[in-house]
This record gives C-alpha cells, structure tokens and sequence, in this order.
C-alpha cells in the first residue's frame, strides 16, 4: 500500500490496483474489507479517570507526603495528617480534571473524515459511506468534497485541492494525472495524488484508491502522534530533582538527630524517635505540591483571560522556559486568506493602501466576472484565488453586485493548468459582448495586442511589454501570486467556447500582486520574543520563496538572507547528525513535511533547548506532541492540532504566545519565591532543633515543630504564588532547561537566609537564658523555650515579605496590595499567638506567658531579620545583579 504511485501510468495503477475504471465488483469490496479492514484511524488506549488519579500519585514528593501522613498519624498528629492528604488529594483532583478535559487527538482525526463518498462499483455510481471506502475503489470528486482517502488521480478537469492543513501550503494544489518522476516529491509536490481529509475546491476528478485508514498520510500523522514519547517538563524535573535532594538530606539529618539524642542520653529512644520524626515531618515541604498546583491553576485562568487556553498545568511554567518558538506560517504567522496587496494599472504599481482601484473601472469588471466564487450565507465560498479579488471591493466598501446586475455571463472558457487562463464572455445592458479573462501573465502577454491606458486603447509596444515583466518579476520576488486582467470586444458568441475562439488579440488591463499576508500584530510579538532572548522560527510546507519573503517582513530572518534559509528536500540529505549540527543556522524551514517539523524540534531539543512549536493543521500535531510546549490554534486550527497542543490559542494570535510567556516566566518566579520560603524556613526549623540537640539544650517537643510547620508553612507560601509578576520579566534571557528553583542565587539565598533565621532564634533563646525574668531555673528554661518557639515562627512570617522578591527590596515592590498574602500573614501571626494566648493552649502546647519586654526581643529580631536579608540584596545588587 506505501507504492509510489504517483510514479506511474494511471493503467499500470489499476493494474497494481487489481481494478479497472469500472470499479471493484461487490464481491472484491466485501473481500478487500474483510482483508484491509475499515478505512479508519486506529484509535490510542484511554486511560480510565481512576488510572489518571492513581497516576498523580507516581511522583516522589506525593510518595514522600504520603509517608509523612502516615507517620504523623502514629504519632498522634491526625490535624497534620488531614492537611497533608488534603493536600496531596487536591493536587491530584487538579491533574485528573486537566487530563479528563483534553480530547483525544486520534478521535479528532476520525472525525474530521466525511461520512459518504461517491464512488462507481461495477460501472454503477453509488454514494456510501466513507469508512467503508477500500484499496481500489474508484471515487469521484468534485469542488466541495473532502477526500475519503490517498488516491491517485485518472483524469481531472479543472481540479484544485486545498492541502494547507496536511501540507502548510495556502493556496489551493492545482492537480492533474500525469506521471512524476521525481522519485523523492514530497506530498505537497505530488500533483496526481489526492489525501485522505483534504478539500476540492475547484473542478472534478476520478481517482483510484490506494491507501487507506492508518496507511494514508492523515494515518501516518496519526501513528507518530500516537507513537511520540510525552516529554518531562522543566517543572516536573525541578520538583522531581528537589524531592530527591530534600528526601535524602532529610533522612540523614533525623537519623543523626535520633542516634546523638539515643546515645547521649537526654532522651528516651521512643521521644528521640518522635522528636527526629518530627524534625523530617517539619522539615518536609508539604505545602509545595497544593503551590505549584495553585499557582499554575492561577496562571491558567489569568492566560485563559489573555486568549491562550491551556490544557495541561505543567505547560503554563514551561512557557517560561521557551528559547525556541517554531511556528507554522499558514494561518499563524500568517492570515490564511488570500488577499489583494499591489495593483498595476495605467502603467503604475501601487498599495491597495494607496491607491483604490474604481469599481467602474474596466479591470474591476474582469476581476469580479471572470471570476467562479459564489456568495452565500457563511461567505465566499470558492478558489482563494478568486474570492480575495472580490473581498478586495468588499473590503473598500463597494458592491460587487452592482457589476454582476449590468453585465449577463453567456458562456465561459474554464481555467486549466496547461492554458493557465480562465475567460468569461459576458454581455452588458447595451448589449455589447466582451471577453474577459484573467490568467498568468507570461501566457496573457502572448495573447495580448493591444493595451489599455488612461482610459485609451493602443498598440502594446516592447517598452510596454518589458514594464510589465519587470513588475511581474518584482511582485513574484515579494512572493506575490501574480494575476494578468485583459479583454476584447467580441461581435457574436462562438458556437463553443474554446480558447482558440475567445483568447487571442487581447487589450492588456493590468495586474494584482495577492498573498497570504502576515498578521498584523506579529511583527512586534517577534521583536518582543527576540528582546526576551527566544528565538522565533518558521516551519511551513509552503513554497522557499513565499516562505523567505513572510519571513524577512516579519523580522525572522533579514531581507535577502538566502543561507538562513531550507527546504524539506535539502533537509532529506542530511543525517540526524549533520542537522543537529547545522540546525542553528537556519530560522526558515519551507516545504517541509510532518516528519521533518519532528526532526527540526528535536534536533533543537538535542541542543538542550526548550522548544515550542505552534501550529494549527493536521500536518502540525506531531510536532506539537514532540515539542517541549506545543501550542494549536483555536480558530482555524483543526481538532488534530488543538487536541495535540498543551495550550490552544483562543484568537490565533500570534502575539498572544508571547502574552503567555510572559505569564509562564511570572509562574515559575512565583514557585520559586515560595520554594525560597519553604526552604530557608526548614532549614532554619532544622539548624535549630539541630543546635539545640547537639548543644545539650532544651529541644523544642514535636508539637511545637509541627505547629509551626503547620501555621507558618502553607498559607504565606501559597500567598507567595499569586504575587505580581516582575515588571522586567520580558527583559531577561529564558533560564533554560538546565535552570532550578535554586538557581538565579536562589539556593544561596536559602542557605544563609535558613542559617540567620537559625541564628536569630538560638540568639533569643540565649538571651532569654542569661537575662531572665524568673528566679526559678525550670521557668526561666521554659520562657527560652517558648521565646525561641515563638521566635522561630514569627521570623518565618516576617521572612515571607523578604521572599516577595528574590533580588529587589520590599520597599520597591507593591508591598501591600496582595490581600490574599496580607491575611495569610495575619491569620498564621494570629494562629501563632494563640498558643500562648488562649487558655488551655499553654498546657497543650508546653508554653508560658510572655511579657512585653519578651515580646519585644521577639519582634526586633524579626525586625533584624528583615533588615539584614535587605542589606544582603542591596549588596548584591550592586555587585552580582546590576541590572535590577
């Protein structure tokens, strides 16, 4: 069924084929279906909604939270217990609600096929159903239908097949049946084949199957989306790397707390055994599952605001990490409309934006009457060719109707591909005749001899004619589809309307220059991308030159850059190697096909970069699965692309990817000020209990640690996640892959910043010791015990506002405006206080009361606190981070 039949004689197919024009027989379809099977996709394995929630539970950090709720729960700390596994449960609610939401890319597929075809079986035309098409059938097309499966072409009148969401290309394939001999064409150079779930837009045709379901090229896209590997994000592999380091740091640290305590004796082994317990339960970061899911649900409602749609949470921090952004041209970049950009007329080249040319005029009459497009209800509909000349006076606010109403179309010579023209010869109210008639220019020209100026009809003479090539060539350079207008007056109508009758001694009118023209607002998306340090690429199965010339007004690639510049055949003779090697050379890839966009991704990604591919056709989806973040268009994206793609833009907007970086950069900084929190607060919890146990101190009890753990942990951290974003966050390189929440002086941060808060309490615990205000030496222990407890906590919530930025001071932050973080601080102060405060609580939690001189040394080391962790970043802004 992989035969390359667009190498040979239409009757050497059929003879491959087992079939002549007449059809199979009944009896050899039934055979064949029972032999080939339907002509459908083969659907990918669902996962069941219990299988994707016991999924979330596969992860390190979830494993380790899990222990930890046991733990606490022999230890008798149920009310710790619940938090974690409600937390651990709203983490995985979160996955499971993202992943049910996604629709299945396969099933797509499926559905895009049409549901009858019109096929001939034993010389009778039938129309039945799509999915009972087989190997051999022959099937007949005409504008309107979509193509069932990969056909080989018998005979075409006229045809034109719209391939942009298999092949990338914008204008409609002009197909025939003649052999190629090229034995390397890709699908988009493959003229006398037809593929499966492309549409007919112009003429009819006769093809003869030859593959179909998984064996067309829709079944080979479907069998790589299917086959692609899903890839770790740079999230999931910073949590997966800080839950190893912090599950065997942990692990050492309570071992060695239990075995010093055992062996020195101060406490029971089954207290020292609570205590080192405790100590792993405190130091365990429990909060940051219920953060970074929070955070990232946050960020998907702020991106979902913006226009981009996300369908895996992983993906909005990923975003943020972007270096390469690869994206389709057709309907991306660019409009996917065909429409009307230059006009040469009277001798003169100009904009539309320029110049408007008059309805009245005789070159605005052959644009709207050699024309086939037809207006309905949903729009035009027609060869895009076509329409755009009409939407051109739509456009300008003028009616094509008025034209249409003074003139009678009599007969038509239709376009072929051989003659390259299309005439219409109508008649006026006058009763005038005339042929008009539209074509390229090179075969209009020899046709032509006369020309029409300013309102004048003369001779053409050679100066003329080279004017006109010059412009021809000029537009063709600007990858400009290039469109001749000319007419003639005709006394009677031909008994049959031939070209030889019509299409001779012509009056030269003009020319259109039409494109698929860029998207007004990405030119600017791409300078900001380039100004943020990503790399923007285009990957189309358009044409080189198309391609070159979007590209360079676009600000990709520079006007005439030739070298940055390759085509899906010159990437053919390149091995995996040489185009790891080389793949930094180019930003265009043009006439590519969907294993070529997969080799381009990953080539990228071998280089350790972070790539995004954005789409919106079927030929997109399995690199949009490859890639680290892929991203569909919601519009005129097809569901293959949409249900490949991670985020789905709601305005095929270009621009509004960079909108979503930019929420992925303030994502991850956000986790990242809530990883320094947590950190440097277990750390410091940790260095204490650790002090204190091998100083011989009085340690603080297992409730102690977990209530602080509890209070001050989850809710300031979680506050931490919905801060504002940087306003510089756009102005920075991507941190790259190899980028952790530790990097950026991140982990340096957190270590001297856990050994101050350490210090600060062991501080007052001391001064408590050596200037009491009890005479009684167990009161004066127990007041040390509670100052530094409450000490610990306090600096922890004072610490929260340092950790509103990571480098810059509080006082140029929008300190107070974040409510949420405001009343998390206050509630865990109040939380805090309560131990002490609240009757009964002393007892439960084994402190005492405090005066305000005590309370005060509390407050003014949390006040040091502040102060020196705003003398270290004023240092270091000075010295390390200049540019903040």
């Amino acid at each position: 069924m992989n035969a390359n039949y667009y190498q040979d004689p239409t009757q050497d197919v059929l003879k491959k084929l087992d079939v002549t024009q007449d059809g199979l027989t009944e009896r050899q379809a039934e055979d064949r279906l029972q032999k080939y099977g339907k002509n459908e996709l083969a659907g990918e394995k669902r996962t069941t909604i219990l299988q994707k929630f016991i999924n979330q539970f596969k992860d390190l950090m979830i494993i380790i939270l899990l222990i930890a709720t046991f733990i606490s729960l022999l230890i008798g700390e149920a009310s710790d217990a619940l938090i974690i596994f409600l937390v651990v449960v709203l983490n995985a609610a979160f996955g499971v609600f993202q992943e049910s939401k996604a629709e299945n890319a396969i099933d797509a597929l499926q559905e895009m096929t049409t549901p009858y075809t019109r096929i001939r079986r034993a010389g009778q035309i039938q129309q039945i159903q799509s999915n009972n098409v087989t190997l051999g059938d022959i099937i007949l097309l005409e504008a309107g239908d979509v193509v069932p499966a990969d056909a080989r072409i018998i005979e075409a009148h006229n045809l034109k097949i719209e391939e942009s969401a298999l092949t990338g290309e914008s204008v409609p394939t002009e197909k025939n049946s003649e052999i190629l001999t090229d034995e390397k064409a890709g699908i988009g150079d493959q003229d006398n084949m037809a593929f499966m779930n492309t549409n007919v837009t112009y003429g009819t045709a006769e093809a003869v199957v030859t593959g179909i379901g998984m064996e067309t090229q829709v079944g080979q896209i479907a069998g790589m989306i299917s086959g692609v590997e899903q890839t770790t994000t740079p999230l999931q592999k910073n949590i997966n790397h800080l839950s190893k380091i912090l599950s065997i740091l942990i692990l050492v640290i309570a071992a060695v707390i239990f075995i010093f305590g055992t062996a020195t004796g101060r406490e029971t082994p089954f207290d020292m055994l609570l205590t080192a317990i405790s100590l792993a339960v405190a130091a365990i970061p429990e909060g940051l599952p219920a953060i970074v899911t929070i955070t990232l649900a946050l960020g998907t409602q702020t991106m979902s605001k913006r226009n981009a749609l996300v369908r895996k949470l992983p993906a909005v921090e990923t975003l943020g990490t972007t270096e390469i952004i690869a994206s389709d041209k057709t309907g991306t970049l660019t409009q996917n409309k065909m429409t009307v950009e230059q006009i040469f007329t009277d001798q003169k080249l100009m904009k539309v934006s320029d110049y408007a040319l008059p309805l009245s005029s005789r070159m605005a009459s052959i644009m709207l009457l050699a024309n086939d497009s037809k207006r309905t209800k949903d729009g035009l509909l027609g060869d895009p060719t076509e329409t755009a000349l009409i939407q051109y006076f739509i456009d300008k606010k003028d009616d094509p109707a008025e034209i249409e109403q003074q003139y009678k179309r009599l007969d038509s010579v239709p376009f072929d591909s051989d003659r390259k023209l299309m005439s219409a010869i109508v008649k006026n109210k006058d009763g005038k005749i005339y042929c008009l008639t539209k074509g390229a220019v090179d075969v209009l020209l020899k046709r032509t001899t006369k020309i029409a100026v300013d309102g004048q009809v003369r001779d053409i003479t050679p100066a003329d004619r080279q004017k006109i090539e010059d412009t021809n060539s000029r537009l063709a350079h600007r990858a400009l589809r290039v469109l001749a207008y000319a007419y003639k007056p005709v006394e009677k109508v031909a008994q049959q309307a031939t070209s030889e009758a019509y299409e001779n001694d012509l009056i030269f009118v003009g020319l259109t220059g039409m494109i698929d023209p860029e998207r007004p607002e990405v030119e600017d998306a791409v300078k900001e991308a380039k100004a943020a340090g990503i790399r923007p690429l285009m990957i189309t199965g358009d044409h080189k030159e198309t391609a070159q010339a979007i590209a360079a007004r676009l600000g990709i690639i520079e006007k005439g850059d030739d070298q940055g510049v390759i085509t899906g055949s010159e990437l053919d003779e390149l091995s995996d190697e040489e185009l790891r090697q080389n793949v930094d050379k180019y930003s265009v890839y043009a006439r590519v096909s969907p294993e070529h966009k997969v080799r381009i991704v990953k080539a990228w990604q071998s280089h350790g970069k972070i790539v995004a591919m954005t789409g919106d056709g079927v030929n997109d989806a399995p690199a949009l699965k490859t890639a680290d973040i892929g991203v569909g268009m919601g519009i005129t994206g097809t569901e293959v692309s949409k249900g490949a793609a991670d985020i789905v833009l709601a305005d095929d907007n270009f621009a509004t990817i960079i909108t979503a970086v930019e929420e992925g950069r303030k994502v991850f900084a956000n986790i990242q000020k809530a990883v320094q929190y947590l950190l440097s607060a277990n750390l410091g919890e940790v260095l204490t209990l650790s002090i204190m146990t091998f100083a011989n101190w009085d340690i603080f009890l297992p409730v102690q640690i977990l209530w602080i753990n509890l209070v001050t942990d989850t809710f300031p951290a979680i506050a931490l996640g919905v801060e504002e974003g940087e306003p510089d966050a756009m102005e920075h390189k991507p941190r790259g892959e190899k980028s952790t929440f530790l990097s950026n002086g991140v982990g340096s941060s957190i270590i001297y910043q856990g050994i101050l808060e350490s210090f600060l309490t062991l501080g007052v615990y001391l001064l408590a010791i050596l200037d009491p205000v009890h005479q009684s030496s167990d009161m004066v222990h127990a007041d040390a015990l509670t100052m530094s407890f409450i000490t610990l906590g306090m600096l922890q919530l004072g610490h929260a506002f340092n950790c509103k930025s990571i480098h810059r001071s509080i006082f140029t932050t929008k300190t107070f405006e974040n409510r949420f973080f405001n009343w998390a601080i206050l509630g865990s102060g109040v939380l805090l206080a309560a131990t002490i405060f609240i009757p009964g609580f002393n007892n439960i939690f084994h402190v005492t009361t405090l005066n305000l001189t005590q309370w005060g040394i509390i407050f003014g080391a949390v006040f040091l606190m502040i102060v020196i962790v705003e003398v270290v970043k004023l240092v270091q802004r000075k010295t390390v981070y200049k540019n903040l």
